[in-house]
């Protein structure tokens, strides 16, 4: 009895160890099961928590990295701000060019009607006592007007004759009257034959010149003297 007694309460406590034992594997499985789930379940949120982050840093990425389109736009866009950028240059440059040749223009003007009408250089002197001159000037810039003419000289009163054209020249020049608005009222011999004298006046304007000219070889006929006249004498 005793020994049967014995071989029970042995065989009670080895189902007592499996029990616990299997308890404890239970325990275990269920706990690596958990973590496992816990572990899965983690690691798809991160992945959900990271695919938004990326994407917004592909979207962000968009931002900074224009699409090759964009930048050959904005290509276009330098390239024509460079084309107007000098476009208005090149516009000031020629409005520049255009003032200055506009200036050149005035001042050659400015100096032909100096040089015609001998404003600026011409100078008063004492005249030769005649009741009917109001003034009487010369000038150190009055030059030749040039000639046609070459060999020996020979003064020639004939009108229309290339002497006669040349004096006609040089008398505008001294009084100041363009050529062809001059009336010549009277062309005479100045006391020898490199000499002249021609009245003169410009259109209707009443007032009258009197221009001494001489003959210079080679280089045609030049004012030396011209008196303003109070009337004229040779109408």
């Amino acid at each position: 009895m005793g020994s049967r007694f014995n071989q029970r309460d042995q065989k009670r406590k080895v189902n007592k160890i499996y029990n616990i034992a299997i308890t404890i594997v239970s325990i275990l499985i269920v706990i690596v099961a958990v973590s496992i789930f816990l572990s899965d379940d983690g690691t798809e949120s991160k992945k959900t928590t990271t695919e938004p982050k990326q994407v917004a840093e592909t979207e962000k990425g968009k931002v900074v990295d224009k699409p090759s389109g964009k930048e050959e736009e904005t290509d276009s866009e330098k390239e024509d701000a460079v084309g107007d950028s000098e476009a208005t240059e090149e516009d000031a440059e020629k409005e520049d060019s255009k003032a200055k040749e506009e200036d050149a223009e005035e001042k050659t003007e400015d100096d032909a009607d100096s040089e015609k009408a001998g404003d600026a250089e011409l100078v008063e002197v004492e005249g030769s006592g005649d009741g009917n001159v109001a003034a009487t000037y010369t000038s150190e810039g009055w030059k030749p007007v040039g000639t046609e003419q070459s060999g020996e000289h020979t003064t020639s009163f004939e009108k229309g004759s290339v002497d006669w054209n040349e004096m006609s020249k040089a008398i505008a020049s001294g009084a100041g009257i363009d050529e062809g608005s001059m009336k010549l009222w009277w062309l005479q011999n100045g006391g020898s034959p490199t000499t002249a004298i021609g009245t003169v006046s410009e259109g209707d304007n009443p007032k009258t010149f009197r221009v001494y000219i001489e003959w210079v070889d080679g280089s045609g006929w030049k004012p030396v003297k011209v008196e303003e006249l109070k009337t004229n004498d040779k109408r």
